[in-house]
């Protein structure tokens, strides 16, 4: 019997664009082998020559067959070549391309890259166009979820061993932001904002250890050391470099985020700690490390882990994280609708809503409710 095969299209060939590319060679090597399953990546479209160029350089390096190339996303659905779809687009293109892909007459499955959209308007619009295709699937590119420190936490939060969440605390002290393809990275209306284009993550992970909807959202934050040297086209970035993020949710348990993007000194880029009524977890990355104990047993009880998932064959930019998000989005094309994705675009949609909660209490300097955020 032949294969089953998927052919996949990435649209947006810039740095997380051959970062897929990485992922999608060791995981058709991997499901060839396990699975009998064909992986293929058949198409590339990106406006800009010179991401192509590198992409097929990439393709070539890693022992791929050259991917058609496209100037355009359309072109690339008009082809025919593709079964799945990654967007990994500049962060304003994605409503645009999303709408395409959902409302083309040829189903692709679309794998989107955070954050969703950069506006809640435009996540709300993708899923009701989505609701009209119950013939593709939409996962959301949330990856950290996956690195195996926080599914370790996860999994020890949603056995009870810390008791009801009350607090969750996460820290990501890293460098700053990257350059990224006419530095569009640098400006909000781009990205969405700090809080919208990096940490979506955070509030996503928030959501899951909480287990809960957020509330309302009170927030403090600057442009203070990076890019404030920087001018395009005679414009200074408005990107902030530095916040703090209070989350509420409803079910009274609360998160808070410590962000610094000019922290290159630090031992771990993120450190995660949820706190419940009975025990405490954490999780540190890149260190792999989680540590969890209970009240009654005090530090002398507290049991430290490394974290590690065999599946994971490529580490790349995020500690394989990545690779488990492709084995996960694979897993659902191939149920052909019988689960859902693991990250949905509910998912997409919360985590852009906390982010831009905070971005607009920093402007008005007060708790903003997610009622004025998402509205009815």
């Amino acid at each position: 019997m032949a294969a089953a095969e998927v052919r996949y299209g990435i649209v947006g060939v810039g740095m997380m664009g051959r970062e897929h590319l990485h992922n999608l060679a060791h995981l058709a090597a991997e499901v060839q082998r396990e699975q009998s399953v064909l992986v293929r990546v058949t198409g590339l479209a990106d406006p800009h020559p010179e991401s192509l160029r590198l992409g097929l350089q990439l393709a070539a390096e890693l022992g791929l067959p050259a991917p058609q190339t496209f100037s355009g996303h359309r072109e690339l659905l008009d082809s025919g070549l593709c079964d799945a779809v990654i967007v990994s687009s500049p962060n304003m293109t994605h409503y645009e391309i999303l709408m395409d892909i959902i409302n083309h007459c040829k189903p692709h499955h679309i794998l989107v890259e955070k954050p969703l959209c950069t506006t809640v308007q435009h996540c709300k619009k993708v899923i009701e166009a989505a609701k009209q295709r119950p013939d593709i699937i939409v996962q959301v590119g949330l990856e950290y979820r996956y690195m195996p420190p926080v599914a370790k936490l996860i999994d020890i939060v949603k056995s009870g061993t810390i008791g009801q969440v009350r607090m969750v605390a996460i820290r990501e002290h890293r460098f700053p932001f990257l350059v990224k393809v006419n530095n569009w990275n640098r400006f909000n209306c781009n990205s969405g904002g700090t809080l919208v284009e990096k940490c979506c993550h955070f509030f996503d992970l928030m959501r899951l250890f909480a287990a809960a909807n957020p509330v309302r959202v009170m927030a403090s934050g600057a442009i203070d050391v990076s890019h404030k040297d920087e001018v395009y086209d005679g414009k200074v970035p408005d990107i902030i470099d530095n916040a703090y993020v209070i989350v509420e949710f409803d079910n009274g348990s609360r998160g808070m985020l410590d962000l610094c993007m000019f922290a290159e000194g630090s031992r771990n880029e993120q450190e995660i700690s949820v706190v419940g009524d009975i025990g405490k977890g954490e999780a540190f990355v890149p260190e792999s490390i989680v540590r969890f104990g209970k009240r009654t047993e005090g530090r002398d009880g507290v049991v430290t882990v490394m974290a590690e998932d065999e599946r994971i064959k490529y580490q790349g930019l995020h500690h394989g994280s990545s690779y488990l998000e492709h084995l996960n989005f694979l897993s659902a094309i191939r149920a052909q609708g019988a689960s859902e994705p693991s990250v949905n675009l509910n998912d997409g949609l919360l985590s852009v809503a906390i982010g831009v909660a905070g971005q607009l209490s920093i402007e008005l300097g007060r708790f903003v409710t997610m009622e004025e955020v998402l509205g009815s």
